[in-house]
C-alpha cells in the first residue's frame, strides 16, 4: 500500500470504519477515489432497520454505500444512484444487496417505483385485491413500497476534483467542462462563451455569492470578444485583474462553484430530489443530507422545516402544517477536528437529519 492510500486507510480506521467484505487494498483504492465525509455520524443516524430498504442518492466512491451495507442483514437492500459513469465503472462493491443505478438523484422517485414494480425490489411491493364486478377478485401490484432511509452527500467527489480534464478545479490548466454527467450537452465553456453578461453576473452572484460578480462578468465578456475562453487557464487570464491578491483561491472557488451549479442544474436537481425523497420514504424513515455551501444547506433546512425550499409554512384545509419531515438534529452536525485534519475537504460539511412524518389522518378531522 503506497503512502497516500495508507494515510487514507489509517484515517478511516481512526474514525472507526473497517469496510464491508473487502480487502484492505480495495478499501484504500475506493477511499482514494473519494473519502466519505461524516461517515459514522450519517450512517448511525440513517440505518435504523437492518432488514430495511435504503438509498444512497450520491454513490461517488461508494464509501457511504459500503458502510450502509455493513449494517444491513441479508434481507436488507440498498439502491445507489450516480449520474457519473466514472463512479459507476470504478465501483468495486460486489454485493447482491446493492442495486446500482446510473441516474441523477432528482429521479429517485421514478427509479424506486420502477424497481418496485419491475425490478429487483418487486418482491417488496404490496399486492392488493379488487372486485372485477362479476364476483371475482384479482391481485394488483402497485408501487407503494417505501424506503427506510435515504442518504445524500452533495459534495463533488475527490476523484472529480483531482481529474484534470473534468475541469472542476482551477489547480490545473484543463478544458472548462464541469459536467457531472459527461453526456450532458452544456459545459462550463459553453456557459462562459454564450451567456449574456447579465446572466453571467446573476449566476456568479446567486450561486457563488461572488462580491464583484458584475466586474467578473464584464471581464469574461470582454475577453471572449477576442477569442473563445476554452480552458481554466483562459478563464484565469481573463479575470485575474479582478481577483483579490491575498484571497485569490477563495475567490476562484466561489466562481467555479457558481459555474458548476449552473452546468449541472444542481439547485433544481436538489429541489426535485427532496420532493422525491418525501414521496418514497415510509413514516419514520430517515433522510440524511450532507451539504457544503450555504445555498444547498438553506434549501435542505427549509424543506425539512416546511416541505418547500422557501421555508414557507403552509397548512391544508384542515389546518395541518404540510411539513413531511421533522428535524432529528436541531443544529447541523459538523465534522470533528480529527476528520478535518485527515480530509480538509470535509471542513465545510454540514449533516442534517430528518424523519418522515406520517400523513395526517383526514378521516379524523
Amino acid at each position: 500500500m503506497n503512502k497516500k492510500y495508507k494515510k487514507v486507510a489509517e484515517a478511516n480506521a481512526d474514525a472507526g470504519y473497517t469496510g464491508n467484505r473487502r480487502g484492505k487494498a480495495a478499501e484504500a483504492n475506493a477511499d482514494a477515489y473519494h473519502i466519505p465525509v461524516l461517515l459514522d455520524e450519517s450512517i448511525e443516524a440513517l440505518v435504523t432497520n437492518p432488514d430495511g430498504i435504503y438509498a444512497d442518492a450520491t454513490f461517488g466512491g461508494g464509501g457511504h454505500s459500503r458502510a450502509i451495507l455493513s449494517r444491513l442483514s441479508e434481507k436488507g437492500r440498498l439502491m445507489a444512484f450516480d449520474q457519473d459513469e466514472d463512479a459507476i465503472s470504478n465501483s468495486n462493491i460486489h454485493d447482491g444487496r446493492l442495486i446500482l443505478v446510473r441516474a441523477n438523484f432528482r429521479f429517485i422517485e421514478n427509479f424506486v417505483r420502477h424497481e418496485a414494480l419491475h425490478g429487483n425490489l418487486a418482491e417488496y411491493t404490496r399486492t392488493s385485491t379488487h372486485e372485477l364486478g362479476d364476483g371475482r377478485k384479482a391481485g394488483v401490484k402497485y408501487a407503494d413500497m417505501k424506503l427506510d432511509g435515504i442518504l445524500a452527500d452533495l459534495g463533488v467527489s475527490s476523484h472529480q476534483f483531482d481529474t484534470a480534464d473534468r475541469g472542476f478545479s482551477f489547480r490545473f490548466d484543463a478544458p472548462l467542462d464541469m459536467r457531472m454527467n459527461a453526456e450532458a450537452e452544456v459545459s462550463a465553456a459553453d456557459i462562459i462563451n454564450s451567456y449574456e453578461q447579465e446572466e453571467l453576473e446573476k449566476i456568479l452572484r446567486i450561486y457563488g455569492e461572488v462580491d464583484n460578480s458584475r466586474k467578473i462578468a464584464s471581464l469574461i465578456c470582454s475577453a471572449r470578444g477576442s477569442r473563445a475562453i476554452k480552458t481554466t487557464g483562459d478563464l484565469h487570464e481573463a479575470i485575474s485583474s479582478a481577483l483579490p491578491k491575498f484571497a485569490e483561491h477563495k475567490a476562484l472557488a466561489k466562481i467555479y462553484q457558481a459555474l458548476r451549479i449552473e452546468v449541472n442544474h444542481e439547485m433544481k436537481s436538489l429541489e426535485k430530489f427532496l420532493s422525491g425523497a418525501a414521496a418514497v420514504l415510509k413514516p419514520g424513515g430517515r433522510l440524511a443530507v450532507i451539504t457544503y455551501h450555504s445555498l444547498e444547506d438553506r434549501m435542505v433546512k427549509n424543506f425539512i422545516k416546511a416541505g418547500n425550499i422557501a421555508g414557507e409554512i403552509r397548512k391544508d384545509m384542515f389546518g395541518n402544517i404540510e411539513a413531511p419531515f421533522s428535524a432529528v438534529n436541531r443544529k447541523p452536525i459538523l465534522p470533528a477536528e480529527a476528520e478535518i485534519s485527515a480530509n480538509t475537504r470535509a471542513r465545510s460539511a454540514k449533516l442534517r437529519i430528518a424523519e418522515r412524518n406520517a400523513p395526517p389522518d383526514k378521516d379524523r378531522q
